[in-house]
C-alpha cells in the first residue's frame, strides 16, 4: 500500500520555486530543493519524478502567481497607456526592489533550459503568448476608443511591448538603475503614439 504525502504540495513547489529564481535549474542540486521543501529526497522523486519534474511545476506555480496577475492587471480597464505605463512600474519595482531580489523565473528558464528542454520552452511559449494576447487586445480596443494611434500594428506594437518587458527584467538583473529602466519603460510608451 502506498504511503500518503506527508507535506504541503503547494508550500513545497513555492519553496522549490524561489531555489530555483535564486541559483537556476544549474545550480540547484536535489540536496538543495530537498532542504528548500523541507522534505527527503525520496519525497521529492515519489512526488514530481525528478529535478525536472519538479522545475515544471514551479514553472507552472510562477505563472498562477506571477505572471496570471500581471496579465489581470493589464485587463483592468481605463486607459490603455495608463495601464501599460502602471504594469511598467510594477515590473521596475519588483526589479528594484533591493539586494537579494530573486530573479524572474521566465527569463531565468528562458536562458538556460529553453534551448534544450521542449517541456519548458512550451510553458514558456504559452506565458508569453498569453500577455502578448491581452496586450495585442488592449492595443486594439485602445486604438478603436482613439486612444492609441492605429497606424501601427497592434500585433507588433504588443510584441515589442512583451520584449520590453522582459527586457527591463534582463537588463534590471545587471543593473537595477530604477531611473534607466523607467525611461526605458517610457521610450516603449512613446511608440505607442
Amino acid at each position: 500500500m502506498a504511503r500518503t504525502r506527508e507535506f504541503d504540495t503547494e508550500a513545497a513547489v513555492s519553496a522549490a520555486m524561489e531555489a530555483f529564481r535564486s541559483t537556476g535549474y544549474g545550480g540547484t542540486s536535489v540536496r538543495d530543493l530537498a532542504e528548500a521543501m523541507e522534505i527527503g529526497s525520496g519525497s521529492l522523486y515519489a512526488a514530481f519524478g525528478n529535478k525536472e519534474g519538479l522545475y515544471l511545476a514551479a514553472l507552472d506555480l510562477y505563472r498562477r502567481r506571477y505572471a496570471t496577475p500581471f496579465i489581470e492587471m493589464l485587463r483592468s480597464g481605463g486607459d490603455a497607456r495608463e495601464t501599460v505605463r502602471a504594469a511598467f512600474g510594477a515590473v521596475i519595482d519588483e526589479i528594484t526592489r533591493g539586494p537579494g531580489q530573486a530573479s524572474c523565473l521566465i527569463v531565468g528558464a528562458a536562458m538556460e533550459r529553453a534551448h534544450s528542454d521542449a517541456q519548458v520552452a512550451e510553458r514558456l511559449r504559452m506565458t508569453t503568448q498569453l500577455l502578448e494576447l491581452t496586450l495585442l487586445e488592449v492595443i486594439t480596443e485602445a486604438q478603436g476608443r482613439g486612444e492609441i494611434a492605429a497606424d501601427r500594428s497592434a500585433a507588433d506594437l504588443a510584441g515589442f511591448l512583451v520584449m520590453t518587458f522582459q527586457g527591463l527584467r534582463v537588463m534590471g538583473a545587471i543593473n537595477a538603475d530604477r531611473i534607466a529602466l523607467t525611461r526605458a519603460a517610457e521610450v516603449a510608451l512613446h511608440c505607442l503614439g
